[in-house]
């Protein structure tokens, strides 16, 4: 059989475009509640939930259960992965909606530490396990569900239109986080804190009808009706693309690792260093209009010149801005800190984050392609977005200094660089649709 014949036509400019915006809401909506209880862990839940440890310890804690999120992501990904690959991508990205606006909402319900004592920070860690879980079965179907529509050619231009919904989903929570800071200090802490988790479970219901109107990927349609499902996909996906699950997971490591530090950490930095978080806020959005902007770009340039050079220039960026970004910081000056959050988030991680969608669904085949998405990314963001706020609080607690935490961003810079090196270039495979195994192991440098 030629590889065009078990081609299905991608969908049509109209209706690329409509599912491209559908995924971009619905994932909007989703990453809104989990990036928020990562702006709440930098500035308010150390303090009502673990009261008795001190201001940097407290956080430290309340980032440990931020972690705890990430540790969950790779069970998500690995149920949500094999069910996308045996029932549909649609039905799992409508499940993971529904938990995630669920679980945001009982966090802003929750009693704190003062109300029932230890019990409070268990319950957190607990809702905090089921967003974990969510999230790491939303990304790889919401990457499929655009990739696997997207026409010959454009497919990097189209699938980082996914990832426009990241960043409009951390943009709306730090608005609405800002927003409640404008109340007194009493206020916040009593209530105030509550209302952007409340708020979550509006956005959910909306994006839950959303989803509900997307069609089925065509090439889950072909190998559903040809019976190429695969019986337990992860083991499929283990054995054949070993090497590329692995470029996966360093791939992202600078990617993951390094937003986190610059989205989340930052924050407590400032804290430590008398930078107001309002500073910080707004130069975070600014940054993250500017990169939904240009990881858009990013994207379609890889259709032109290729996933892994894309990839790695954003890479090098990243440990290029690895000092001057905490430099620019302390500074304390509006400009130069716009300056940074717009370099390292804008252009080093929008050149990675819009690039990834196209270049790891062309690393694998259809049949377990979902499941191999989702665990190559969601175990390296254990390692990477999960311990990168921790990491970078306890070395900033060690020293008091910002170097080692640079130091940290130029070592996962040069991970991704030396994956992505050996990785085999993937664009060249938007000219047909190819079916399971005909090709060479993806991840492997021809």
């Amino acid at each position: 059989m030629s590889p065009t014949a078990s081609h299905q036509p991608a969908a049509g400019p109209q209706s690329i475009r409509k599912i491209a915006i559908a995924s971009l809401t619905g994932t909007a909506l989703e990453w809104y509640d989990f990036f928020l209880y990562g702006t709440a862990s930098a500035l308010v839940l150390g303090t009502l939930f673990f009261p008795h440890a001190s201001p940097l310890a407290g956080t430290l804690a309340s980032f440990g259960t931020f972690a705890v999120g990430f540790a969950a992501r790779p069970l998500g990904g690995i149920i949500f992965g094999h069910f996308g690959d045996r029932l549909g991508r649609k039905p799992m990205l409508v499940i993971t909606l529904m938990v995630m606006g669920f679980t945001t909402f009982l966090i802003g319900l929750l009693p704190t530490y003062a109300q029932i004592g230890v019990w409070a920070p268990v319950l957190l860690i607990v809702l905090r396990v089921l967003q974990g879980i969510a999230v790491g079965g939303e990304w790889g179907g919401s990457v499929l569900m655009i990739t696997e529509h997207a026409p010959a050619g454009r497919r990097g231009f189209y699938s980082a239109w996914s990832q426009v919904g990241i960043n409009l989903g951390f943009v709306t929570s730090a608005a609405v986080f800002a927003a409640v800071q404008s109340l007194s200090d009493e206020a916040f802490l009593s209530w105030g804190w509550r209302v952007p988790f409340l708020l979550g479970a509006v956005p959910a219901l909306a994006g839950l009808v959303i989803r509900l109107k997307i069609e089925e990927t065509p090439e889950f349609r072909s190998v559903q009706h040809k019976g190429g499902k695969q019986r337990l996909p992860i083991l499929h996906a283990l054995r054949t693309h070993p090497r590329a699950i692995l470029i996966t997971m360093g791939a992202r490591l600078a990617e993951n690792g390094s937003s986190y530090i610059f989205l989340v950490f930052s924050l407590a930095y400032g804290k430590h260093i008398g930078v107001g978080n309002g500073l910080l806020l707004t130069g975070i959005i600014v940054a993250n209009v500017v990169e939904g902007a240009s990881m858009v770009g990013f994207g379609a340039l890889s259709d032109r010149i290729g996933r892994r050079p894309v990839y790695m220039a954003g890479a090098a960026t990243l440990v290029v801005v690895a000092f001057p970004f905490f430099w620019l910081l302390d500074t304390g000056t509006p400009a130069l800190v716009w300056l940074a959050f717009i370099v390292a988030i804008g252009i080093g991680h929008g050149a990675m984050i819009g690039t990834q969608p196209s270049f790891f669904t062309e690393l694998f085949g259809k049949t377990s392609r979902y499941s191999a998405i989702a665990l190559g990314h969601e175990f390296a963001s254990v390692f990477a977005g999960g311990l990168s706020p921790l990491i970078a609080t306890a070395l900033l607690a060690a020293t008091g200094a910002s170097w080692p935490i640079s130091l940290y961003l130029v070592f996962l810079g040069c991970i991704t660089l030396i994956s992505v090196y050996f990785a085999r270039e993937t664009v060249q495979r938007d000219a047909v649709s190819t079916p399971d195994l005909k090709l060479p192991p993806a991840g492997v440098r021809e």
